[in-house]
């Protein structure tokens, strides 16, 4: 692998497209876990974001000894005491099924007139073996009903501020121009660029 190549430590292919699609305009290599071949789970035991961005990172780097990040989002709701943040994925239990993540979320906002929360990214990179951070964060609101069919998680239920519609709704380049991973890896890219040129 030459130094431009870059491991996504992620098996998910949604989020994969959103961050080849961000990075389209540099010149690294993006290739993810399925692409690697590695099948592996890893426990993401920590208890905040970045504390589980730096294990996925780190489990990969150990195991492959190339430049690697991870990322770790989650979505932080203030009237429910930014819950459920780190737990975000497995909201309604382990099966991280988005569907009765958003129910549940739906009901526990049901009588909550103050509905303001916002996504928030954290990046793990390890460049050359040394550990960088990065994170991005968009505001917004939580519907009272889902919309959309675009994007994955909760996108369905999240109004960013400045749009009456849902991510799920709004088109992928304008979603990808505002995301909260969007602004982590605009920060990664010209961390990146600055180590290659």
């Amino acid at each position: 692998m030459s130094q431009s190549t870059l491991i996504f430590a992620t098996h998910n292919a949604h989020k994969l497209e959103e961050v080849k699609a961000m990075l389209s305009a540099t010149n690294v290599d993006l290739i993810s876990l399925s692409e690697l071949g590695y099948n592996q789970d890893i426990a993401e035991t920590g208890d905040t974001l970045l504390k589980n961005a730096s294990i996925k990172s780190q489990t990969i780097y150990k195991a492959k000894g190339q430049s690697v990040f991870a990322d770790d989002s989650g979505l932080e709701v203030m009237a429910l005491d930014m819950a459920p943040g780190v737990h975000t994925a497995r909201y309604a239990g382990e099966a991280k099924d988005n569907q009765a993540n958003m129910r549940k979320l739906l009901q526990a906002l049901e009588k909550k007139t103050y509905r303001t929360a916002r996504f928030r990214t954290v990046i793990s990179l390890i460049w050359k073996g040394e550990e960088h951070f990065f994170e991005g964060i968009v505001n917004g609101k939580i519907a009272h009903r889902e919309a959309g069919a675009g994007g994955f998680g909760y996108d369905p239920v999240f109004i960013p501020y400045g749009y009456d519609e849902t991510f799920a709704t709004l088109p992928l380049e304008v979603k990808n121009g505002i995301s909260h991973r969007y602004r982590a890896i605009c920060q990664m890219q010209k961390f990146i660029e600055l180590q290659l040129s």
